[in-house]
């Protein structure tokens, strides 16, 4: 049996400017300001316990970093086996992690040439008590990438990492669960890339809300509000000051383990934005076309 990651925990990105990027997740998006470290930037999400979700970092090119997974602290020995037998590119053995918060990692690339961490044994952060509707995120709820093979990779990550195959949409779209959320991971065909950071909040009130904030600060609507049927959350889509994609997303679907069967959801406009409202509205899109992520292959600071 595949021992797996238990969540999605941080996504680390490097951005031209800084102190803009930083400025606009705390006092724009809602994230909360968790401190420096190593000369990065580290933001966590009032409703999680995850020491951080977003780590960024300065550089003349904006490109990922890394992509971090928690696990078991019993685990990651096991998960950093699969990895070395599944022939990955090593960057570091487990060891103590870098950052704010402690614990120990280990550092790999995927087949794609995507640095990711697995972490285990951080120091948790005290859940913030927030209302129903407040539109700030609540935790990191799912990344999207983007893979010249993207059914190899969709496989790599489950015989490897542990993920569990939730959907399909046709034969171009899957999506990857590791705990009881519909999905952590989705991946679609295209260049090696990160298309977007989504990010939960509490309710469509929530969601409604956090619009009206970005518009309030002028950060432009790239697509909805709508509904996806795969996963059943909501969504509304935005570009931050640095060109990276971040979605604010409520209601993703809870999956029952023993239950689940995976479907194959019909491509089609309906299947994507399932109430219309995305499409309908003046100037909106779905996802633009991707390069390849300028930080392939290299081993993250």
């Amino acid at each position: 049996m595949v021992t797996g990651v238990t969540d999605l925990q941080y996504v680390a990105l490097t951005v031209p400017d800084l102190a803009t990027e930083s400025a606009f997740f705390v006092e724009t998006w809602g994230l909360v300001d968790a401190g420096e470290s190593g000369g990065a930037r580290y933001f966590a999400a009032a409703g999680s316990s995850h020491p951080y979700v977003l780590r960024l970092r300065e550089g003349p090119v904006r490109k990922t970093d890394l992509i971090g997974f928690s696990a078991e602290e019993a685990d990651l020995d096991a998960l950093f086996g699969q990895v070395k037998a599944s022939g990955a590119k090593i960057i570091a053995e487990p060891g103590p992690a870098d950052g704010p918060a402690g614990g120990r990692a280990f550092r790999a690339f995927d087949p794609d040439g995507r640095a990711f961490e697995v972490i285990a044994g951080a120091t948790q952060r005290t859940v913030d008590t927030l209302a129903p509707d407040t539109g700030v995120p609540l935790r990191i709820s799912h990344v999207v990438l983007h893979s010249p093979a993207h059914k190899d990779l969709e496989r790599w990550y489950r015989e490897v990492l542990g993920f569990r195959l939730s959907d399909w949409l046709g034969d171009f779209m899957v999506f990857l669960r590791c705990n009881p959320a519909h999905h952590r991971l989705a991946i679609l065909p295209g260049p090696p890339a990160l298309n977007h950071i989504a990010f939960d909040v509490a309710s469509v009130d929530a969601l409604m809300r956090g619009l009206a904030r970005m518009t309030k600060a002028g950060i432009e609507l790239q697509w909805g509000p709508g509904r996806h049927t795969a996963g059943n959350n909501t969504f509304t889509y935005y570009t931050t000051p640095g060109g990276n994609t971040v979605e604010y997303t409520s209601d993703l679907e809870v999956v029952d383990e023993d239950t689940w069967e995976p479907k194959v959801h019909i491509p089609g406009l309906e299947t994507m934005d399932n109430w219309g409202t995305g499409r309908l509205l003046p100037g909106t899109k779905p996802h633009a076309e991707m390069a390849p992520d300028a930080g392939l292959w290299q081993i993250p600071a």
